[in-house]
């Protein structure tokens, strides 16, 4: 099994652009949204890594004072037990990502529940829509500065 420090240099071979978030539990690689799609399909691909599933993704809202959204994920690898989070930094204003639903099927709905609660636009997207509330609904609840009508 490969430990976090591995896993680190197998990412800085796909992008030295990254940097390691210690206060994170479990630890996080923060890597440019621009290097995302590369990254996740270098991890997929890997043969000694093969994060074959997606457990999770999810926005932050950082709040109008840091002006800044997070996306979160977080990665496993059914044959090698290996955890990764993944950690990627976007503007608050018009926060835009890749999708990585052609790397990982389930990242489709977790990535409609993040633009549906944050307003994270997810490029390449196959359906992006709102999944947990109707169609005509304004706004994302949980950014931290909605109020409800």
């Amino acid at each position: 099994m490969l430990d976090f420090q591995q896993l680190v240099e197998i990412v800085k071979k796909t992008t030295s652009d990254l940097r390691v978030d210690e206060k994170a539990t479990p630890r996080a690689i923060i890597i440019p949204s621009s290097e995302l799609k590369k990254v996740c399909q270098e991890l997929y691909q890997n043969s000694s890594t093969y994060f074959d599933m997606l457990s999770c993704l999810t926005g932050i809202d950082n709040g109008p004072d840091a002006n800044s959204m997070e996306v979160v994920y977080n990665l496993y690898s059914i044959p090698f037990n290996h955890h990764l989070m993944l950690k990627v930094i976007l503007p608050r204003e018009n926060p835009e990502i890749d999708s990585v639903s052609e790397t990982w099927r389930t990242a489709n709905w977790h990535e409609r529940e993040a633009f549906d609660m944050y307003g994270i636009k997810f490029i390449g997207h196959p359906d992006l829509r709102r999944i947990l509330l109707p169609a005509d609904w304004e706004g994302h609840p949980l950014k931290k500065d909605y109020k409800h009508q």
